[in-house]
């Protein structure tokens, strides 16, 4: 049997955590989804750094990333990870609360993969990462051995 992939939340609201966990619980996916509050720990767990340098082989299916985050902020991160010759197949996906046109066009420009502007309504959030969640953790095929460091497919 094949390993379900995690996925790697990357926000600093507490709210917003627990929402977009609520969300993804009510999805069924079984999928680990693995928390960092800012930037910094995001880039240092994709890299596999400080306190994840122990984590299991493997990179996230997909990361669903914040665009305002403390340390380093959501455009930084995806910049840097898109420009890494290990981490750039990963699939980002903007989860933030932005609808301005600058961090939509920076967005796409730094090569993340979606763009979703988080609903407020509770029941429409939950549509939205279903179908993210479903997209990126189940039908999406990245390209062979691309998110495979290690062992875990």
């Amino acid at each position: 049997m094949t390993e379900l992939k995690r996925i790697l939340l990357v926000e600093d609201n507490a709210n917003d955590v627990a929402l977009t966990l609520a969300a993804l619980e009510e999805t069924h996916l079984a999928n680990e989804v693995v928390v960092v509050r800012d930037g910094q720990q995001a880039l240092d767990f994709l890299r596999r750094r400080g306190p994840y340098a122990d984590r299991p082989d493997g990179h996230p299916a997909v990361v669903l990333l914040d665009l305002k985050l403390p340390k380093v902020d959501g455009l930084e991160v995806l910049a840097q990870v898109k420009s890494d010759p290990e981490l750039k197949a990963i699939p980002i996906v903007m989860l933030t609360s932005s609808r301005e046109e600058q961090d939509l066009t920076r967005s796409y420009g730094l090569g993340v993969n979606a763009y979703v502007v988080k609903p407020v309504a509770f029941p429409d959030f939950v549509e939205a990462l279903k179908d993210l969640g479903l997209f990126w953790a189940v039908v999406n095929q990245p390209p062979p051995g691309a998110l495979s460091r290690g062992g875990e497919r």
